[in-house]
């Protein structure tokens, strides 16, 4: 297992726990991030700055994932896939992980410990917030070039303007 993904496995923990119970402080958060990663400096230190930057931008965070996440209130979400989306979200949004590997590590952590329908769904959800966060998605939602209405209008043989 890559060092990283398991400094996410421990975020997504701690992400997870204060989701329910946030009862931990900062100091509390990093002595366990050090200890299950063995005092290794450096991914300790990805490990608290992913886990910190998505506390601090979780209200933003909550705000793309409402509005990308259809007929999904993030409330109504399993907690895990909620966390893994946040995780995600944070690191095409804020951090420098490029965002086609923070939905690869996204998906891995979804197999592992969400459901059977959860890399699917979490998938979908990262895929238009990185479209979004590139440009690459209308208003609408649509991705851009392929819009339901260009579709239409193709399909119906109108001209497109």
């Amino acid at each position: 297992m890559s060092t990283r993904r398991r400094a996410r496995e421990i975020v997504l923990q701690l992400l997870y726990e204060a989701d329910l119970n946030d009862w931990r402080d900062a100091d509390a958060r990093s002595r366990f991030i050090r200890s299950r990663l063995q005092g290794r400096k450096l991914l300790s230190t990805f490990a608290a700055d992913l886990l910190e930057g998505t506390l601090k931008q979780r209200d933003a965070i909550d705000a793309e994932l409402k509005k990308l996440s259809t007929n999904w209130a993030l409330t109504r979400m399993p907690v895990t896939d909620r966390n893994v989306l946040r995780l995600g979200a944070y690191e095409i949004l804020f951090a420098e992980t490029p965002g086609q590997v923070a939905i690869s590590e996204a998906l891995t952590l979804a197999r592992r410990y969400g459901g059977e329908n959860s890399p699917r769904f979490i998938n979908g959800v990262l895929d238009r917030l990185f479209k979004k966060a590139t440009g690459r998605l209308n208003p609408g939602g649509d991705t851009a070039g392929d819009s339901k209405a260009e579709t239409s209008d193709k399909a119906n043989g109108q001209p497109t303007s």
